[in-house]
């Protein structure tokens, strides 16, 4: 093994916890139809029925915490990077921009077929958070994470709707982007659905994660994940899962009224409801992304409940890959130019195509990782990483 006794070891439960993620991301992306909106209209009312309890079910557990555990654990690579380059007495950080780089061009593959854009453009353009921290005391670090966690920029404009009542957030033309988008998706040319997602695609994706807070709480997550590689609290200790017990029972218990305050603030006037509605939500998410964390690592200390969740490590440690590859297949099962099989997918058999999925691309990690030892993608970011370097 390269340099075995330089680098920090493989933790079992971060890879497990990072394929967990991608898989709920993916059943979340499968019932969204990859962002296209096209459902059955004929439907007989007990599939309705069966329809609305499977969306309320999954986008209840996952959606908005899956991507959460993915960013914190892309901060928490981070660390797992950098403290091994700096045992040899190198700094990581010109390198991680570099990095930064070519995970745009992944996000750019990625988008090529996601018409809403990609989560992992806007990785690369928060993650010089961490290009600027990485040297900060474990103190700032975590003081940074809670500040913007917190959502200032929510809580400036509701501030400033008080002292101005005609205050408004900024239009972003999100919603007419999407409607762009909707149409070229729908006329089923390969070619214009490509050129238009990496580009306008792209542009709505970021500026709709503006609206929903993403950009800061993104933030707050990388430094987050930072923190706890820096604390080494994924590490199974006794103090450490004492320590995830309080997190599992302090998060359980906010999200209740979190949640309850976020419904009520949609209710008032379309300034708050942008604002300080946007701030709840995305603390109550985040609460509900902590109990899943907290509650996968307790849980991974158990034999049994590890023993069943095994190929989940196999499918984190190329999460890169099934992450793109998902889009691919996606697009080509649901969309005009492929086999357009929205309009016969209400969320039921959208989340069995989703499992489905999921389920050949586990079988493909274990094949491929049995003869090599990262993901297709992952070799190839690796690679193009470390070009010219003497690691």
């Amino acid at each position: 093994m390269e340099q075995l006794l330089k680098k920090s070891p493989r933790i079992e439960v971060v890879d497990a916890l990072r394929g967990f993620a991608v898989m709920a991301i993916i059943l979340v992306h499968n019932l969204e139809h990859f962002i296209f909106p096209v459902y059955p209209t004929d439907s007989p009312e007990w599939l309705k029925i069966l329809d609305q309890g499977v969306f309320n079910g999954v986008f209840s557990l996952f959606a908005g915490k899956a991507y959460a555990i993915f960013a914190l654990l892309f901060g928490f690579t981070f660390y797992i990077q950098t403290s091994n380059q700096k045992r040899q007495g190198k700094d990581f950080g010109y390198r991680f921009l570099w990095r930064l780089v070519l995970l745009a061009g992944f996000a750019t593959l990625n988008a090529a077929f996601f018409p809403a854009g990609d989560v992992l453009l806007l990785f690369v353009v928060v993650g010089i958070v961490l290009f600027l921290t990485r040297n900060w005391s474990d103190k700032a670090v975590l003081v940074a994470s809670v500040i913007f966690l917190l959502q200032p920029v929510e809580w400036y404009h509701y501030i400033a709707s008080l002292v101005n009542p005609a205050h408004q957030l900024p239009d972003l033309k999100v919603g007419e982007m999407y409607a762009e988008v909707a149409e070229y998706t729908k006329a089923g040319n390969i070619g214009d659905f490509i050129r238009g997602n990496v580009t306008l695609g792209q542009k709505a994706s970021l500026l709709w994660a503006v609206n929903a807070g993403r950009f800061f709480q993104t933030a707050g997550l990388f430094l987050l994940g930072f923190y706890i590689g820096r604390k080494q609290l994924f590490a199974a200790s006794g103090k450490n899962l004492h320590l995830w017990i309080k997190i599992l029972i302090v998060s359980a218990v906010a999200f209740a009224p979190l949640y309850t305050l976020k419904e009520l603030v949609m209710e008032s006037s379309p300034i708050i409801r942008q604002s300080v509605g946007t701030a709840f939500d995305m603390w109550q998410k985040l609460a509900f992304t902590l109990v899943l964390i907290a509650s996968f690592v307790l849980l991974y200390q158990n034999k049994r409940f590890c023993g069943k969740v095994s190929s989940l490590r196999f499918y984190g440690r190329m999460s890169l890959t099934n992450y793109i590859t998902q889009s691919i297949v996606g697009a080509f099962i649901y969309f005009p130019f492929g086999l357009y099989l929205a309009p016969y997918c209400g969320y039921t058999a959208s989340l069995l195509v989703g499992i489905f999925t999921f389920l050949l691309q586990v079988r493909f990690c274990k094949w491929w990782l049995g003869r090599h030892k990262q993901g297709p993608l992952e070799s190839i970011w690796h690679k193009w990483t470390w070009i010219g370097a003497n690691k």
